[in-house]
């Protein structure tokens, strides 16, 4: 047996892993110490992507699939404790104890500064709670942040009585999370059959494999769902399509030549898009969610209103999708495609030279691209991206909402923007790019979609509704 090259190999997956780790969300955020024209709950939901999605030091870097669940836990917060004040709607977790009068932007930047520090002073009641992010160097902006929204809140009993809410609402969610399996110790089973998943093989200069870095999210606690259970029999996805069948063949050869490094097919803006898309999902759309919450003028609660909406549907839609990957456990394209000689389908060819356009020789800002390291079913960005449309769509109550995403993931950052008329087409955008891109067979990326939209449809049907 050979050793000799273990070193190299292991500090090519460690270098992955890191790369993997930072999300590429280069945001543009409040300074610290200044104030935005923003409402508060735009500003903090500004604050809060960066601190758990941007890459170190700004940052904890957190993997778009698990970024969404410390998204959720502060948006969630953070609309307990101004809708508590307000009281239009039902509560998420729960209504603290609140007067009409209490100041709402303290209450915002209490909710999420709280949630996102796990209560530093080790409040006995939260004593060994996993903080949401890391705070030996996140944790002087968030206060200096904290404190010049606090500044900008007259001081007496409104500012008083928000903070107070804020810290309730942080705490039941804080609370309530406590010992919901993130940071667990499973992993994804390496298969050698056909049809069955295993790492891609090496790819770019350095033979780089990608890693799962958070492969524990698929069996996380619901945050929308009874239980994981529950979830599961309701988003359970159809599979794969059989390795025999003239589907699975046709989507085969779609990405053999639609989604190779050397395409002649893919067009330019095929190429564009795939590679917009690969900047991570929820910093773009959270990025959405601020630039619609300002240009529809939205006030503070009915913007802490989108973001728990989105960011809890994207939750349950990640906790899905990883659990379903684990279900199924598909192999992916780069592996198809190069081991399609023992596939069993005559219509299907082995190219054992072929590579993805999500090769990290291509150039991009932050991360390399390069096949993921986890089952290719179902796919993990539309399963976010359906989970989110769909609640926007239920928020604005029509799928007839125009905007514009913004991308770092080009070099040089930021790609140019792409605007789209209808929530919907982002969405079959985001489908289409999963396939340019290499990494996806198309229903994989269509069940990743469906998946989403009935987590978005849950949510629709059992929370915020409006009160009398």
């Amino acid at each position: 047996m050979q050793f000799a090259h273990a070193p190299r190999l292991m500090a090519r997956v460690v270098w992955l892993a890191v790369a993997l780790v930072l999300a590429v969300a280069v945001l543009t955020v409040p300074a610290q110490g200044t104030h935005t024209t923003e409402n508060a709950a735009v500003e903090w939901n500004r604050i809060a992507s960066t601190a758990i999605m941007a890459a170190p030091p700004a940052g904890d870097g957190q993997s778009p699939h698990a970024s969404v669940l410390t998204l959720a836990m502060v948006q969630g917060a953070v609309y307990d404790a101004v809708n508590a004040i307000d009281g239009g709607y039902q509560p998420y977790l729960g209504s603290p104890d609140a007067d009409s009068t209490d100041s709402k932007d303290a209450a915002v930047a209490a909710a999420a500064f709280r949630v996102l520090t796990g209560f530093p002073e080790n409040t006995p009641a939260l004593a060994g709670v996993i903080r949401p992010v890391n705070l030996p160097t996140l944790l002087p902006g968030l206060r200096s942040a904290y404190t010049t929204t606090l500044a900008h809140v007259p001081d007496g009993p409104a500012e008083d009585g928000g903070v107070e809410v804020g810290d309730a609402a942080a705490e039941a969610m804080l609370t309530a999370r406590m010992g919901d399996g993130r940071g667990g110790s499973f992993t994804f089973q390496q298969g050698s059959d056909p049809g069955e998943w295993r790492n891609g093989p090496p790819q770019g200069p350095l033979n780089a494999v990608a890693i799962d870095p958070a492969p524990w999210v698929g069996f996380v606690r619901p945050f929308l769902f009874e239980n994981l259970a529950t979830l599961e029999a309701t988003v359970r996805t159809a599979g794969p399509n059989e390795l025999t069948s003239e589907k699975y063949a046709k989507e085969f050869n779609e990405v053999k030549e639609l989604g190779s490094l050397t395409s002649t097919k893919r067009t330019a803006d095929q190429t564009a898009a795939a590679i917009f898309w690969q900047d991570s999902g929820p910093a773009i759309w959270n990025r959405v969610y601020r630039a619609l919450a300002m240009s529809r003028e939205l006030d503070v609660v009915d913007s802490a209103r989108l973001f728990a909406m989105t960011n809890l549907a994207a939750a349950d839609g990640s906790i899905g999708c990883w659990n379903d990957k684990a279900y199924w456990s598909f192999w992916r394209p780069i592996t198809a495609i190069r081991e399609a000689a023992s596939d069993g389908n005559p219509a299907t060819e082995a190219d054992q030279n072929w590579l993805p356009l999500f090769d990290p020789s291509v150039p991009v800002s932050g991360p390399p691209l390069i096949t993921p390291g986890f089952p290719d079913h179902p796919a993990g960005h539309t399963c976010i991206s359906g989970a989110t449309v769909h609640a926007l769509q239920s928020f604005f109550g029509t799928d007839k909402v125009p905007f514009t995403a913004v991308s770092n993931k080009c070099l040089p950052a930021p790609c140019a923007n792409r605007s789209f008329d209808r929530l919907s087409l982002a969405l079959k955008e985001i489908i289409d790019a999963r396939v340019w891109s290499g990494i996806h067979f198309r229903t994989a990326d269509v069940q990743g979609a469906t998946l989403g939209r009935k987590v978005a449809r849950f949510l629709d049907a059992n929370y915020f509704q409006p009160v009398a």
